[in-house]
């Protein structure tokens, strides 16, 4: 049986839920059985349309429990990262366009504020939480208004520094602010049961809590020492009973373990973390990724994001085969520079796998680091190690890598800091849409003095480029790649060392001069292939690099065509503008030169299917002859017409 042959379970009282407030008309001892039918609803929901499954199963309690207890929308609920929500979207009137995850119109994969009412903050990327449900908190304490601000964050996003940025400023909401943190892998708390639960509803409890208090009041009146002593008393006490200290010492008060899949142990805490009248709270809650789905518990990494699957056996829908992935070339690649060079080392920021760090890693365990979601300081890392010498790669997503571009200007570029940067998912990424959309690093890091910035065309190039950047000592180096599979080539046997500032013509011509960066280089030859046949003779070349540009190459074929166009995948500000800026500063436009810039639009891209996403951005074969065609001044019919 396929995916889509799958039968929709059987949800009888999650069929009575459209929205939290049907929810919280059900007495809890009902709320077990429509967990139980959420998660089947999810499973058989992902198993159609693919997407992020673990994470979500392991939170489906937790979901439940949180609408139950609180007065969302009017409590501000944000999901860090947001892959975790699909529950949430089921029981906040969703459920009926639950099937259309990640599809072109459909639903997104993260919360998205345009979604619903229940997506107050939109998340994609880690450790926003807080921050965020710290300033509704806050706005609702200036405005008096009633409503609480609750973040659940996972215990990886914790290892960013903006989540304890906002922590330390967590005071000022008062008790409007309330942290749920979800340990599904750290294991940073002894192991749940009975005891810890118990401890977690006592300290929680208004009896606790008012008792405390009290002593509180009482101790201010003792003399300095004594009431230091006190307050010291009361923090070891708990925290040798159930842990938390940092965050106490953030300010918070600190409740749990509990256990996260446990409704008879969670929505109690949470009733007397919604009544307390103490300052901002942090919940620990302990769940499992994979949860009540046996191939998940079983493979908590594989079935982190799926393929669409068969729901009875777990087995997910293989790919067609075909060329290796960019990400799976890199590797391969890096690997090949690591061996020869042992100055070759490797950086990620919680991506080992998806970066294709993680068989750099088997082999070179010494030389690759996993610095957890942690893109600043992976850069500076970078740059104290290329300061001592060695030759690191910092392998992150084009997405991500904005997230450290403080530390890209300061600690690599100014000090011109020979880090190479590895950028993946760089351009349009299908489903991920415009959040995880690498559409802005060319522009970002060639507009930095010293920066070498490149694009491979396929995988091939991709090859060299690694070499080229691990041999480089005199900068930064970047090279972009895009997600998916490559083009087919055959890979290099020995890689080449690319001449820095070089690009190359792949197909001559002599009137319309087709400069492309990047793997849009394909589109750019089909392109030119139909313009011949209009008997508009096109060269194509690659450019390489987006800085340095090869002026020589631009020069001359701007001398000698009589339309250029520059094709690129990423936004406004990349080649064309770089292009553009030389064409002016040299004058070559005042002999009537037409020069034309494709990009990607000046929008955030929803997710689609790549087909797609690439028509909307007018970045195919087609559109590429159709801005040749205009700038000529030709229609469709030719280019008779346009010399009649």
């Amino acid at each position: 049986m396929t995916a889509s042959q799958a039968p929709a379970p059987a949800t009888p009282l999650l069929d009575t839920v459209t929205l939290p407030q049907d929810l919280r008309k059900l007495p809890v001892g009902q709320l077990r059985q429509l967990a139980d039918e959420l998660r089947a609803e999810m499973i058989a929901a992902v198993g159609q349309t693919g997407g992020h499954l673990g994470s979500g199963l392991g939170v489906v309690e937790l979901t439940v429990a949180i609408h139950y207890v609180f007065n969302t929308p009017d409590d501000r609920l944000v999901w860090d990262v947001g892959h975790q929500a699909y529950p949430h979207k089921i029981l906040t009137g969703r459920r009926d366009r639950i099937r259309t995850l990640r599809q072109g119109g459909g639903l997104s994969g993260f919360t998205k504020r345009s979604e619903s009412e229940y997506d107050p903050f939109g998340t994609a990327h880690s450790s926003t939480s807080i921050s965020a449900a710290l300033g509704f908190a806050v706005a609702n304490k200036l405005a008096g208004q009633p409503g609480k601000g609750i973040a659940v964050i996972g215990d990886g996003a914790m290892s960013a520094g903006m989540a304890y940025e906002a922590m330390n400023n967590a005071h000022v909401a008062g008790n409007r602010l309330i942290v749920i943190l979800n340990d599904n892998d750290m294991s940073i708390a002894p192991p749940v049961g009975g005891l810890s639960a118990y401890l977690a509803r006592l300290v929680s409890s208004r009896p606790f809590l008012g008792l405390r208090d009290t002593l509180r009041r009482l101790s201010r009146r003792l003399p300095g020492p004594l009431h230091k002593a006190a307050k010291k008393t009361d923090e070891f006490a708990r925290g040798m009973a159930m842990g938390g200290t940092l965050f106490e010492e953030l300010g918070f008060y600190y409740v749990g373990p509990v256990d996260g899949h446990n409704l008879e142990h969670l929505i109690p805490v949470l009733e007397n973390v919604r009544d307390a009248a103490e300052g901002p709270c942090l919940i620990h809650v302990v769940t499992k990724k994979g949860k009540g789905y046996a191939p998940a518990e079983a493979a908590a990494d594989k079935y982190h994001g799926v393929q669409k699957f068969d729901i009875i056996t777990g087995e997910q829908v293989k790919s067609a085969g075909g060329p290796p992935s960019y990400t799976n070339v890199f590797a391969q690649a890096l690997v090949a520079e690591a061996e020869r060079d042992p100055t070759v080392c490797a950086i990620t920021a919680a991506m080992p796998s998806g970066t294709g760090l993680d068989r750099f890693a088997s082999l070179f365990p010494d030389r690759a680091f996993d610095v957890g979601i942690a893109e600043q300081h992976a850069v500076t890392f970078a740059a104290g190690l290329a300061a001592q010498g060695m030759r690191p790669f910092c392998a992150i997503y084009s997405t991500f890598l904005q997230r450290a571009y403080d530390q890209v200007v300061h600690d690599v570029a100014i000090q011109n800091l020979p880090v190479r940067f590895a950028i993946d998912r760089a351009g349009l990424v299908g489903a991920d849409g415009a959040t995880h959309a690498g559409s802005f690093d060319v522009t970002y890091l060639a507009s930095l003095p010293n920066f070498v910035v490149m694009a491979a065309a396929d995988e091939a190039e991709l090859v060299h480029m690694t070499h080229t950047a691990a041999l480089y000592d005199s900068g930064p180096i970047a090279f972009r790649y895009p997600r998916g599979n490559g083009t087919g080539v055959p890979l290099p046997a020995v890689p080449e060392r690319l001449e820095i500032g070089k690009g190359r013509i792949v197909r001559q011509g002599s009137k319309v001069a087709l400069l492309s960066l990047g793997t849009r280089l394909a589109e750019a030859l089909k392109a030119a292939e139909q313009l011949d046949a209009r008997g508009l003779s096109t060269t194509v070349a690659d450019l390489r690099f987006a800085k340095p540009l090869d002026e020589d190459l631009i020069r001359r074929l701007m001398a000698t065509h009589e339309v250029v166009v520059t094709i690129e995948e990423g936004s406004i500000g990349g080649l064309g503008a770089h292009v553009l800026t030389m064409a002016s500063d040299e004058g070559l436009t005042d002999a009537g030169l037409k020069i034309r810039t494709m990009r990607l639009p000046d929008l955030f891209q929803d997710h689609d299917s790549p087909d797609k996403q690439y028509d909307v951005a007018r970045l195919n074969a087609p559109h590429v002859v159709e801005t040749v065609l205009a700038a000529l001044r030709h229609n469709s019919a030719g280019v008779e017409e346009a010399r009649a």
